[in-house]
């Protein structure tokens, strides 16, 4: 095997044995091994236990011995094997039991490991436990990739154990399309659920302009500065922003409030109406504030918040070029095209030279707004998910809700939407309502040509295919807002391209 630096591990009694196991279930994925050897006794089984019902979020769900049957499978969030070869005739019987396709699908656990081991990958991570008094000693080695990510689960158990959650309960909670967050809930022994992001400093990127990568070209929040930042400012105006419970800030790891488990989607999926205007009535009441660009984070840092500039909006809007199209058409865009295409964007962003300006927190739809019924007014809606938040045109969060990318918004209540913002802006001070609607149509258009493209790389660079059933509705979207006079040119230019754009 190609190890990374072992790590031993001391668990003092049972109940620390099975934490490590629920522990483990953050730590793997699809194509992982985990090789389990020791003596009867040793743990094994109850590592593995605790593995899958922590992955299935089930303590009842049964989990036989298999012994006799030598693997039992799971069908799970990542779908598990668990392999027991203690009664394995001969290794070649391995292949007889679809170990290699259990593999390409999803985890495999394999105890007694050693009745195979020449077969088993040299990926594998090997897990050796021992009686150590009352407890166990355990000896992990494994490739450096997934070494890395069991280092960083223990880390954050460090860190939950250093702010009084020794033996707090976690589970996976939720990855987004960046490749660098994820999220887990924390169950305390209160009762209560936490928030916990898991927000590793990322390698750095290859350069794609000015010799810049795109994160640092489209202005993408690296570290967790900008969350704590935005969120303590929502907070301090009278909005319902998760409140920061406990930092580490060289790590990249917060623990937050849970604003609630409840969204703005039925349970089929729609928009409810209530929840979409009440969230309108929010964006208005945010871009009603003066606008502020240096905000107090913590650890006496001052993040200032970038502007959504000229650079960051072409660069967005060229992944519809550079991802999309090719994808569309087989053929990746030609010069002429991407030159006009391009040069199209740079009228488009002149027009905004005198659009209203604001915060931005740049993904207002229903991934990241979460409804508090027990609460009132606008605090009756929870927002998450702004690290990213600019200073840019205010038509670009309206847009990012009016056209959710992830659900389809009915046209009447699209319609409902727009005029709730406008006579809320109408009743707080002056407010250029046309200037404003030419704003949304580009901000529109420049969010949905960003989309159509980002969906392509998600799949293509970041084997993420799920995200690809959202194209047509933004399609859809972006044909809605290149029916503003401004955007003819862009209109025109997708139908030339072969762009799908209807009428």
């Amino acid at each position: 095997m190609n190890n990374g630096a072992a790590l031993i591990l001391t668990l003092a009694d049972e109940a620390e044995t099975i934490r490590f196991g629920e522990d483990l279930a953050l730590a793997f994925r699809k194509g992982d091994c985990i090789a389990l050897s020791g003596d009867l006794g040793a743990g094994k089984s109850t590592i593995a236990r605790a593995f899958l019902r922590a992955l299935a979020d089930d303590d009842t769900l049964e989990v036989p011995s298999p012994t006799f049957t030598l693997v039992q499978s799971y069908d799970l969030r990542i779908p598990v094997s668990h392999f027991d070869l203690y009664r394995l005739g001969d290794p070649s019987e391995l292949d007889e039991l679809g170990f290699d396709e259990a593999l390409s699908h999803g985890v495999c656990l394999v105890e007694w490991p050693e009745m195979a081991e020449s077969l088993l990958p040299e990926t594998r991570v090997a897990l050796k436990l021992e009686h150590e008094g009352d407890g166990r000693k355990v000896t992990i080695e494994g490739p450096e990739p997934q070494m890395k990510r069991l280092r960083r689960v223990l880390a954050i158990r460090e860190f939950l154990d250093r702010h009084g959650y020794a033996g707090a309960r976690r589970r996976f909670l939720t990855g987004d399309a960046s490749v660098m967050r994820g999220y887990e809930t924390i169950g305390t022994a209160a009762g209560a659920r936490l928030v916990l992001m898991d927000w590793p400093k990322p390698p750095e990127s290859p350069p794609v302009l000015d010799g810049k990568p795109y994160p640092k070209v489209a202005h993408l929040a690296e570290d967790v500065y900008p969350f704590v930042a935005i969120a303590n400012y929502l907070r301090e105006i009278g909005l319902a922003a998760p409140a920061i419970l406990h930092a580490d800030y060289d790590q990249g790891i917060l623990l937050i409030e849970n604003l609630g488990e409840e969204g703005v989607l039925d349970a089929e999926g729609k928009p409810i109406p209530e929840r979409y205007r009440e969230s309108v009535v929010c964006l208005g009441f945010l871009h009603s504030h003066e606008m502020l660009q240096e905000l107090p984070a913590g650890n006496n840092h001052i993040h200032h918040v970038p502007d959504f500039d000229p650079t960051a909006m072409k660069m967005e809007a060229r992944l519809l070029l550079d991802w999309h199209l090719p994808w569309k058409r087989g053929t990746p865009a030609t010069d002429t095209e991407r030159q006009e295409y391009l040069a199209i964007w740079d009228g488009l962003i002149r027009e905004l030279d005198g659009a209203e300006k604001n915060l931005l927190l740049r993904d207002f739809h229903s991934p990241n707004i979460i409804w508090r019924a027990g609460e009132s007014g606008i605090r009756r809606v929870g927002i998450i998910d702004f690290q990213d938040a600019m200073i840019g045109p205010t038509a670009y969060d309206l847009a990012s809700i009016v056209q959710d990318a992830r659900t389809d918004v009915p046209g009447p209540l699209a319609d409902q939407l727009m005029v709730d913002y406008v006579t809320l802006r109408r009743s707080l001070g002056p407010f250029d309502e046309q200037a404003f609607q030419k704003a949304w149509a580009i901000m529109a258009a420049q969010r949905n040509c960003k989309l159509a493209g980002l969906w392509v790389r998600l799949l293509q660079r970041d084997g993420k295919p799920g995200y690809l059933k959202h194209m047509p509705r933004t399609l859809r979207y972006l044909s809605t807002a290149l029916r503003h006079e401004v955007l003819s040119p862009l209109r025109d230019w997708c139908r030339r391209a072969g762009i799908e754009i209807t009428e």
